[in-house]
């Protein structure tokens, strides 16, 4: 890899790959496999069309088919950028990340399309065109590729846009590591396109001529994984570490004798279970990556020895930063810590993310100068070892994660404000269920509870499922702390008990 000032050079080997490897298969959607000749055809079809658009933020269905992996491949060839909506999502949600960006355009490959506001773009009906062309928009570094919505501190979703220089340098990060794919590879791609792992797990491959083996939204994800693992025999794999914990009463009956890598993101790491998985996957190099979205897909990595895993509170090491990143580890007031302590950790570099979508407050709060460089503010309590690899121990504030996603609580308790007019407080709060799983609960100020079930049904029109509370506790008071703010921490317990 040259030339990383600028994301040109990877479009142009997708382009070349399309060619190369024509004959070989691309993707296997819901067991039906296309050829890299198939997907070219389906590029070609769909940027006869959008390269009429002047428009460069392009909405797109985030469907599971041939025709949306086209097009975001489309749209980086005209040098556009994709923003993914997620099919099953409340449509009022989508529509707020429509109204943010200001979107005009949408491509969809749905057969009813539930937008009706904005241009929609019907792609699995577009007729082929001909030979694939090579790339002919603006590729710059500065010039984005996709801008990902997570979850917002203000209660609405915050915009992440990543750069083509981003991704480009990404990709360098990842091939330092020296992980080799070819055509002969067969890999997993068991994330909605609205989550930042998809953009490594399916970029990646198409770069090498791998065959990408997808999981549809809406399908219990380990149990497609295991399947789609066992059955096809699947060389590479990248999945979230909760897939280990559904697996591991499975792992004697997993054949996985060709898988040669395997990466876990998106949440902690359990040492134990990881351990279970090397016995089960004994050919694998088996990985630990970390990365917020706002550093693109994953900047630092833990290669686990077969013996001897690094683990703090039974926490697998997120290792070393990659090659394109920085890390530091801050104290609250912004001061370098010394090796060994604990602290915010902190990224810079080629892969940061050039701020929040049109959000000058959260930008101000996320990140900050230091020595010449933007540094991004994660969240995440780290330490570093002597070896230099990072000890992880869990979030500073109230975001968490499930299910791989990152989540604010306050935009859970947001929404559920609402349902009572604003009159009544409402506390979110993680808490563990039966099967030892992260959840969320949700706590009432309220004698009440006769609506419990309406404000359920409420919150499911306008939050993802992963985010809609398994339970509500309604309290006539809630308990207060020293400093005469809500106590969150005897909440949680009231309803662990």
């Amino acid at each position: 890899m040259t030339n990383i000032e600028s994301g040109k050079e990877f479009v142009y080997q997708i382009y070349e790959s399309c060619l190369r490897h024509k004959e070989s298969q691309a993707f296997c959607v819901d067991d039906t496999f296309y050829t890299y000749e198939q997907l070219a055809a389906r590029v070609a079809a769909i940027r006869s069309v959008i390269c009429k658009e002047p428009e460069k933020n392009i909405g797109l269905v985030a469907n599971d088919d041939i025709d949306t992996y086209a097009s975001i491949l489309a749209l980086w060839m005209e040098g556009k950028c994709y923003v993914p909506l997620h099919p099953l999502q409340p449509l009022a949600r989508c529509v707020d990340i429509i109204e943010q960006v200001g979107i005009t355009v949408i491509l969809d490959s749905s057969k009813n399309t539930r937008y009706d506001h904005q241009k929609v773009i019907h792609t699995a009906s577009l007729p082929e065109t001909g030979a694939l062309a090579p790339p002919t928009g603006n590729l710059d570094k500065e010039a984005l590729a996709y801008i990902l919505f997570t979850s917002g501190s203000t209660g609405r979703p915050k915009g992440v846009p990543i750069s083509f220089g981003n991704l480009k340098a990404f990709i360098h990060s990842f091939h330092t590591l020296g992980f080799q794919l070819g055509e002969d590879d067969r890999c997993l791609q068991m994330f909605d396109l609205t989550f930042d792992l998809s953009v490594g797990s399916y970029l990646l491959p198409l770069l090498h001529g791998s065959c990408l083996y997808t999981v549809k939204p809406g399908k219990v994800k380990w149990q497609e994984a295991f399947r789609l693992l066992d059955e096809y025999q699947l060389t590479s794999v990248l999945m979230v570490p909760s897939v280990i914990h559904y697996l591991v009463p499975y792992l004697d009956e997993l054949e996985a004798s060709q898988l040669r890598y395997s990466l876990f993101c998106g949440e902690a790491l359990d040492a134990k279970e990881t351990a279970l998985w090397q016995q089960a996957v004994p050919n694998a190099e088996v990985w630990n990556v970390y990365g917020p979205t706002e550093d693109t897909i994953y900047c630092t990595a833990y290669r686990v020895p077969q013996t001897g895993i690094k683990e703090c509170n039974g926490i697998v090491s997120i290792g070393k930063p990659m090659q394109e990143v920085h890390t530091l580890i801050v104290t609250p007031g912004l001061k370098e810590t010394p090796k060994g302590e604990k602290g915010e950790l902190c990224l810079a570099g080629r892969q940061l993310t050039p701020g929040y979508w049109n959000n000058d407050a959260k930008n101000e709060e996320a990140f900050f100068r230091y020595n010449g460089e933007q540094w991004y503010l994660t969240g995440d309590i780290c330490a570093q070892d002597e070896d230099g690899d990072l000890l992880y121990y869990g979030r500073k504030d109230s975001q968490v994660k499930i299910q791989g996603y990152r989540i604010e609580l306050c935009e859970i308790e947001y929404v559920a404000r609402r349902f009572y007019k604003d009159k009544v407080a409402v506390v979110a709060v993680p808490v563990k269920d039966a099967y030892d799983n992260t959840v969320i609960a949700l706590a009432v100020e309220t004698e009440d509870d006769t609506s419990n079930d309406q404000l359920i049904n409420m919150l499911k029109q306008y939050l993802p499922s992963y985010m809609v509370p398994s339970s509500v506790m309604c309290m006539p008071q809630f308990p207060q702390n020293a400093n005469n703010k809500i106590d969150r921490k005897t909440i949680k317990q009231l309803i662990e008990q």
